[in-house]
């Protein structure tokens, strides 16, 4: 972070019983596994009303994790957007299948449904929604056409945690679905994740591939091959801790959200993200879309403006990357995704931001997207 910045990206908020809980962590000798893992699986899932959820490393992992507890490696496919952050795809490819590459929806930047029917194959085994910015694809529609060819539904709501579909939690309407606790998301552990699910013999099969395929009723005998993805006791007791704020937590966001959307109705020549009438966002970071027909003039537009907010100080960040502009993906040119992925920006998104630096950082850039040609 350059002295520059006066207005970081993100920053996490701590509300003071961390300290408190991650000393008793280390009191108790509990520092690697441990009682705070427990309750931080408890208190998450009874928050998100879904059966299970397993506590891992970080989200990536959170990802593999659910791979392999679906049964999924060589030979299997796996339908995943073309427009996301890279762990989905990395993680399909980690366990050896194929991703599918699929368009998103041009308003909401999420996975077409419709895609499904036009992708699915003999060898396809999962659809992997990814819910970005705290928008929530179009579950209804995934799982449905999702059931038609017999597929499971691994949600990836790493961006999303808490936003609701039609009254339910991201990550819990599929098969499986798994969660970032990074720095930046809604609740941290400062790098962890979780996986959740209804299905008690997957959870089962997760815990055990969890800590190196080790019988939890015979210790050190393994029948099948596992990883160690386990988190530990004192990133756990942070995130017990972020628990006990969640409802302040899911406030401030929502505030944040609100006063940005206001803020940003009237700024030319953008469209902020789209949200059906069944989603209830909890937002992650507010992004806006830089129209443009050009894809080329699109994203050299989209660099000008980030780089007059740094000299305004204000840290802001691009869209991912198309999958089809990388060169480990292998994947096709889908038109929505390039135009996301040339247009995307996201604003600076933390629990402390006040309504006047919310201020200050629209008016600046509407100043630069009326200025940037």
């Amino acid at each position: 972070m350059t002295e520059t910045i006066r207005i970081p990206w993100a920053r996490p908020k701590l509300f003071g019983n961390e300290e408190a809980m991650v000393v008793d962590a280390l009191r108790s000798a509990w520092i690697s596994g441990g009682p705070y893992v427990q309750r931080l699986e408890r208190t998450a899932a009874e928050r998100m009303q879904v059966a299970e959820a397993v506590a891992v490393a970080n989200g990536t992992v959170a990802l593999e994790l659910a791979l392999r507890g679906l049964g999924i490696g060589p030979g299997d496919e796996v339908i995943v957007p073309g427009f996301t952050f890279v762990a989905a795809a990395n993680m399909i490819l980690s366990v050896g299948a194929t991703p599918l590459y699929a368009d998103i929806d041009a308003h909401s930047w999420l996975l077409d449904p419709d895609e499904i029917d036009r992708l699915a194959t003999p060898r396809t085994r999962a659809v992997l929604p990814v819910h970005l910015y705290g928008n929530v694809a179009d579950m209804d529609a995934i799982t449905s056409c999702a059931k038609a060819h017999d597929l499971a539904v691994l949600e990836d709501a790493a961006e999303a945690a808490f936003s609701r579909f039609g009254g339910k939690c991201a990550g819990t309407m599929g098969s499986v679905g798994t969660f970032s606790l990074h720095a930046t998301k809604t609740i941290t552990t400062g790098e962890g994740g979780l996986v959740v699910t209804n299905d008690d013999d997957l959870a089962r099969r997760m815990r055990v591939l969890r800590d190196h395929g080790m019988r939890q009723d015979k210790r050190y005998w393994h029948d099948v091959v596992g990883y160690n993805f386990r988190l530990t006791n004192l990133q756990a007791a942070i995130g017990c801790a972020q628990l006990e704020h969640l409802d302040d937590i899911l406030a401030d966001r929502r505030r944040i959200h609100a006063l940005y959307r206001d803020a940003l109705q009237a700024c030319p020549g953008i469209r902020l993200q789209h949200f059906a009438d069944r989603v209830d966002p909890v937002l992650w970071v507010i992004a806006v879309l830089i129209e443009d027909t050009d894809p080329s003039r699109q994203r050299a537009r989209r660099d000008r403006i980030m780089a007059a907010m740094l000299e305004d100080g204000i840290e802001t960040r691009p869209g991912f990357y198309a999958l089809s502009l990388m060169p480990p993906y292998d994947a096709p040119d889908l038109p929505h995704a390039l135009a996301a992925s040339a247009g995307v920006i996201s604003l600076p998104t933390f629990l402390d931001l006040t309504g006047e630096q919310i201020g200050y950082i629209c008016d600046r850039f509407c100043h630069h997207i009326r200025g940037a040609g």
